[in-house]
C-alpha cells in the first residue's frame, strides 16, 4: 500500500469509521486524485457520496458537489458537519447572510467541499461561477449525473450548461456518479460533460437484499392492505401515479390505522419538507407519492417500496426500488 492509499484509508477511518472502501470506490477515489476524468456508475446505497468527499479532505482546495435537490445536498451537508468536516452550502433559499458567510470561507480557504445546484452555479446574479475561476478547486464531482441526459428519467435543463463548468476550468478533475443509466444515457454524460474515454468505473446493480414482485392488479386497496399485513409497524414508500390517487390511497391507509401521509408536487414546499422531515424521523411510518418523491432521502430502514402502477421505465423502478433496504438489510419491492 502506498503513501496515498494509506492516507485515503486514515481519512476513511477517521471521519467514517470504516476500515476498507466498498467495491470500486477506491477505484473511483484513486482516478480523481490521479487527475483523472471519471464516470461511476454505482448502485443506490453503493456509497458514492464518498468516491468524492474522501478525495476532497486529501486534495487540496475546494471540491464543488453539484446535485439536483436542495433535501439531497441538506442530508450529506448536515451529515459532514457531524463529522467536523468542513462543509459549505448555497442554494436559492437561503439569506444573503448565510451565502455570504459561504462566500468568505471559499475566499479565505477554510472550505473543503461546497455544495450548489446547477441552477444556482449559472444564476444571472450569481458571482459563484466567477469566483470559482478564482480559487482552487480540487474536483468537480456531478452528483446524480443521468440528470445531464434527456435520455435520463430526471433530466434538468440546467445540467446541460456544466459544460461551461469544464471548459472554464479544464485542469480540474471531473466526477461524474450516477445509479442510473442504460447505455444511451452513459454516452449521453460523457459527451455532455466532454469527458471522452476517460475511466469509466460500474459496479454490480444486483441488490439481493430487495425481494421483488410483481402481481396482476385487481382490486388494488385490497392488494396493497394485504401486502401490509406483515408490515405494519414497518416503513415504506408507496409509489402512484397521479396527485389524487396519492391523497385518497393515503386516507384509505389512515383509515386502516397506518400513520401514512401523502406527498406530491401539488403541496407547498413546507408540507412536503415537514412530510419528508417526519419520514426521516419516523414520525410517520407510510409516504405515498408520485414521483416527485424520492431522490432526496436519505433514510436506511425503508423496508418496502410499492408501485401502484406500472412505471415510466426500467431506470426510474430501479431507482425508487432502490430506496428500500440501503442498510443491507432484508427489504421488499411490490409491483402492481
Amino acid at each position: 500500500m502506498d503513501k496515498v492509499e494509506q492516507n485515503l484509508n486514515s481519512i476513511l477511518k477517521r471521519y467514517w469509521g470504516y476500515d476498507t472502501f466498498r467495491a470500486k470506490q477506491l477505484e473511483v477515489i484513486e482516478s480523481i486524485v490521479n487527475k483523472q476524468d471519471t464516470l461511476a456508475l454505482l448502485p443506490t446505497a453503493g456509497g458514492k457520496s464518498a468516491c468524492f468527499q474522501v478525495p476532497a479532505i486529501h486534495l487540496d482546495g475546494v471540491c464543488l458537489v453539484v446535485s439536483p435537490l436542495i433535501a439531497l445536498m441538506k442530508d450529506q451537508v448536515d451529515d459532514l458537519l457531524l463529522r467536523n468536516i468542513p462543509v459549505g452550502l448555497l442554494n436559492s433559499t437561503q439569506s444573503d447572510e448565510a451565502s455570504n458567510e459561504v462566500f468568505q470561507r471559499m475566499t479565505d480557504g477554510t472550505l473543503k467541499i461546497l455544495y450548489t445546484s446547477p441552477e444556482r452555479l449559472f444564476a444571472r446574479e450569481s458571482l459563484l461561477f466567477t469566483q470559482l475561476q478564482s480559487l482552487t478547486i480540487s474536483l468537480i464531482a456531478v452528483d446524480e449525473a443521468h440528470c445531464i441526459s434527456s435520455w435520463g428519467h430526471d433530466f434538468r435543463p440546467a445540467y446541460t450548461r456544466l459544460i461551461e463548468l469544464r471548459q472554464a476550468l479544464p485542469k480540474v478533475p471531473l466526477l461524474a456518479l450516477t445509479a442510473t443509466a442504460d447505455a444511451m444515457t452513459k454516452q449521453d454524460i460523457r459527451q455532455q460533460l466532454g469527458l471522452g474515454q476517460d475511466p469509466v468505473f460500474e459496479n454490480s446493480f444486483d441488490r439481493p437484499e430487495i425481494h421483488y414482485t410483481a402481481i396482476r392488479r385487481d382490486d388494488e386497496n385490497e392488494q396493497l392492505l394485504k401486502f401490509l399485513e406483515e408490515r405494519k409497524s414497518e416503513s415504506g414508500i408507496i409509489y402512484c401515479l397521479s396527485r389524487k390517487r396519492t391523497e385518497s390511497v393515503s386516507k384509505m391507509l389512515q383509515s386502516e390505522g397506518f400513520l401514512a401521509v401523502s406527498y406530491h408536487a401539488g403541496l407547498s414546499t413546507d408540507i412536503r419538507t415537514e412530510r419528508q422531515n417526519q419520514f426521516v424521523r419516523d414520525d410517520i411510518q407510510i409516504v405515498v407519492a408520485t414521483i416527485a418523491f424520492g431522490m432526496g432521502i436519505d433514510k436506511n430502514n425503508v423496508r418496502f417500496v410499492v408501485h401502484m402502477n406500472l412505471p415510466k421505465n426500467m431506470e426510474g423502478y430501479y431507482q425508487e426500488t432502490g430506496r428500500a433496504g440501503r442498510d443491507g438489510l432484508t427489504s421488499h419491492a411490490l409491483l402492481l
